[in-house]
């Protein structure tokens, strides 16, 4: 892949995820705003976990990882790609079928799992029923993903890119429409969830097949390739199962601590923003063009995309990290609190999302790490790291659950993620040049850092004199976005001054993406 399409690719898929993380911004202030951090927003917020831990250990944190990397090098080769990814297809389908129905007898176990604190109250047959309807779900978003891989090797990512607001605008037109037609809105939202995943999947399925990788029902075989496939995608799923391990110790926690699922998963949906846009985005193009300049022995030109997405990633999440951290409680209370969701939800939620926020560079990095592991196959080194996070995770979480409380679940996720990059970073030095920084990315980190602690300063200083109007109803959208806008443009000042980025890398990058 060339400097523009890289570039382009990039801009892509963060336009459409940023789009789809406004979307799913707008269903979650609905859902706190008509079910608060109730009974029913926990079982829903539960049952909707579900389906999702495990697209994440089969699909887009696993497979994929193991599925992109062959599948673009069979693309380099002029192999046959297609009969590859429609085998691949078909087997993950008799998988995910066979998993579909075992979880609908073994449900209200999968639920106390997920959150023992359910136990003998009303959430357990709420997220139960839930969780039934919902399932489902899995079949159709880890099938979308498989298909998702296929476009992105071939450089190919607006449909995969857009196919999650397919989810969030099915899910926020189900709320709308429940409390209009007085409905219940927790069914509503059940139900909506697998209808959204026949969407994503029909539109990547439309794309890939305009691409020449058309799905279609073929007799599930374990080909040589599959073999291939199946040994080196093991280790990235054992490791995609100890991310799940992590999130579902945070959960247990969580859930002894009533609306504490529902304050956490506010928070991870508001820096899962720039979580999405920045880092999403360099994993989903960066993978497919490492393997391919691997393959090509361009040991130049892999650590170029390597140090630019680095680059391009901190200049992005190190001042939106320290912006969470700094206007937590503003960002929050703005955007929630209103309805079911009162003042002492916006407290417990922002401080969740400081310590999140804390997270995202390493979270970030982490997207920009592994794909030089997995252009080169190794799934088994991001395993054994994944392990040493997971300890650090349940450690942390459960140590320091008597003292914090549900703050406790956020802070194993934040270091834990810490760990994880940390090893990710010592690992991809001994690689050699192409997973080392080149001059230019050293020579810019430190003035990316001065640029962000200026915004940070100016943030706190600015958020104390608007105190007041953050908090007026009248005022507090247009204060708000006052507030972000200085930092942004303090940022930007600031990095422009220190030389932290020049305007010719925007200019380039907006005219690569045309």
């Amino acid at each position: 892949m060339s400097p523009i399409q890289l570039a382009a690719g990039f801009l892509t898929v963060g336009l459409w995820t940023f789009a789809s993380r406004i979307a799913g911004f707008l269903r979650d202030i609905l859902i706190a705003a008509y079910l608060g951090a109730g009974p029913a927003a926990e079982a829903f917020l539960v049952a909707f976990a579900l389906p999702n831990l495990f697209r994440r250990f089969f699909a887009e944190g696993a497979l994929n990882m193991a599925f992109v990397p062959i599948l673009a090098k069979k693309v380099e080769a002029g192999e046959d790609a297609a009969g590859f990814a429609r085998d691949a297809f078909a087997g993950l389908a008799a998988v995910l079928l066979l998993l579909t129905l075992v979880a609908q007898a073994a449900m209200p176990w999968l639920v106390l799992a997920m959150a023992g604190g359910f136990g003998g109250d009303a959430r357990l047959g709420l997220a139960v029923l839930y969780g039934r309807i919902a399932f489902p779900y899995i079949l159709f978003i880890a099938l979308a993903a498989l298909l998702s891989g296929v476009l992105n090797s071939l450089g190919r990512f607006w449909a995969a890119a857009a196919a999650p607001l397919v989810l969030n605008v099915v899910l926020v037109a189900a709320i709308l429409l429940a409390a209009a037609a007085g409905k219940d809105i927790g069914l509503a939202l059940a139900w909506a969830v697998p209808a959204a995943g026949i969407g994503q999947l029909a539109l990547v399925g439309a794309a890939a097949a305009r691409a020449g990788f058309a799905p279609r029902p073929v007799r599930p075989r374990l080909t040589p390739d599959l073999r291939r496939l199946a040994v080196v995608a093991l280790p990235a799923m054992l490791a995609g199962g100890v991310v799940q391990i992590n999130l579902l110790v945070g959960r247990q926690v969580a859930s002894f601590t009533d609306g504490a699922i529902a304050w956490l998963a506010y928070a991870d949906r508001l820096y899962q923003l720039p979580l999405g846009v920045v880092g999403i985005a360099i994993g989903v193009v960066l993978l497919p063009d490492l393997a391919r300049r691997l393959r090509a022995g361009d040991v130049a030109g892999g650590r170029w995309a390597f140090s630019r997405a680095a680059e391009f990633a901190l200049a992005l999440t190190l001042p939106a990290s320290v912006a969470l951290v700094v206007i937590a409680l503003p960002i929050v209370a703005v955007l929630f609190e209103r309805g079911a969701f009162d003042a002492s939800d916006s407290a417990r939620t922002a401080l969740a999302l400081a310590i999140y926020g804390a997270g995202l560079p390493a979270f970030v990095l982490q997207k920009v790490l592994q794909p030089l592991y997995y252009a080169r196959e190794d799934t088994r080194s991001p395993f054994r790291f994944a392990v040493v996070s997971m300890v650090v995770n349940a450690a942390i979480a459960v140590g320091l659950m008597p003292w914090a409380g549900f703050a406790a679940a956020a802070w194993g996720t934040t270091l834990a993620g810490w760990a994880m990059a940390v090893q990710l970073w010592l690992g991809a030095r001994a690689m050699g040049a192409a997973g080392r920084p080149d001059d230019r990315l050293r020579a810019r980190l430190p003035r990316i850092v001065l640029a962000t602690a200026a915004m940070g300063a100016l943030l706190a200083g600015l958020s104390a004199l608007l105190a007041p109007a953050l908090a007026a109803a009248g005022t507090r959208y247009g204060a708000l976005a006052l507030l972000i806008g200085a930092g942004i443009l303090a940022y930007f000042a600031a990095g422009f001054a220190l030389g932290a980025f020049r305007p010719e890398d925007f200019r380039k990058s907006l005219r690569r993406a045309r």
